[in-house]
């Protein structure tokens, strides 16, 4: 079962090797990676370059785009793999494993989609765990309550893609949870939580880089409750961001 995991840059000199490396480094053989750039101006596509030189099933392809949920669509389309899944730039793979173990669930519990834990982790020591993501077994009803599965830690088969659309690009921040939803939403998919700390994020991301962008945030997520049709959405955009506290304390 081939896997595609892709990577979304731009001018991510500072962090890229890390990423890229943690993917290298696993376990599971059968991974395709593809590595989206979005022409960076720095070192970043030396970097990755030089890696494709050296690793046969790493490709990189570098153009402008709208962004990152843009780069990630051009990922997905570019995928050979039946799963697919993402490491962004600034993040990497918790363990060397981790992988195998991701598509050892999807081989045993025959399912559509695996997620996990994710940490967030200090930009320049990342053994410093900031905030704990912990997830919890899919239902429903918590969709309701603002829920969703930590996304860079979300594996599905590439055929969930290819049958029910990618990333919106009317979103700058929130095109992830709009996905989420859309996605979840559906019975007829099975979804399986791994209880296992798939991705280790710097802190810094888009969504939590400044008070403009958190508000933006706050608005895309409304939008995509609307859109997805959820019950009272402003009651689920407060416990949504209500229901991250407790993160911060779980270390």
């Amino acid at each position: 079962m081939k896997i595609s995991i892709i990577t979304a840059t731009f001018n991510s000199e500072k962090t890229i090797d890390t990423c890229i490396n943690s993917v290298l480094n696993q376990t599971y053989n059968d991974i395709e990676y593809l590595i989206i750039d979005g022409n960076s101006t720095d070192n970043t596509l030396d970097i990755v370059k030089q890696k494709a030189k050296q690793h046969p099933h790493v490709k990189c392809y570098s153009e402008p785009d709208k962004g990152i949920y843009d780069a990630l669509n051009k990922g997905i389309s570019k995928a050979s793999g039946s799963i697919i899944g993402f490491v962004h730039s600034d993040d990497f793979l918790a363990s060397n494993s981790i992988i195998s173990e991701i598509a050892n669930t999807f081989i045993t519990h025959n399912v559509d989609g695996v997620y996990g834990d994710l940490h967030y982790v200090k930009f320049d020591n990342t053994n410093h765990i900031v905030r704990n993501w912990k997830s919890q077994s899919f239902k429903s009803k918590l969709l309701a309550k603002g829920w969703m599965p930590a996304h860079p830690t979300l594996y599905l088969k590439k055929e969930i893609y290819t049958n029910n659309g990618s990333f919106n690009l009317d979103y700058k921040i929130a095109a992830d949870y709009d996905f989420v939803l859309r996605i979840f939403k559906q019975d007829q998919f099975k979804f399986f939580y791994l209880p296992h700390t798939i991705i280790k994020m710097r802190v810094g991301g888009v969504s939590n880089r400044s008070l403009k962008n958190l508000i933006m945030k706050t608005r895309e997520d409304f939008k995509a409750i609307r859109r997805n049709q959820l019950k009272f959405p402003l009651l689920v955009v407060m416990i949504k961001n209500l229901s991250k506290i407790p993160q911060w304390f779980a270390k």
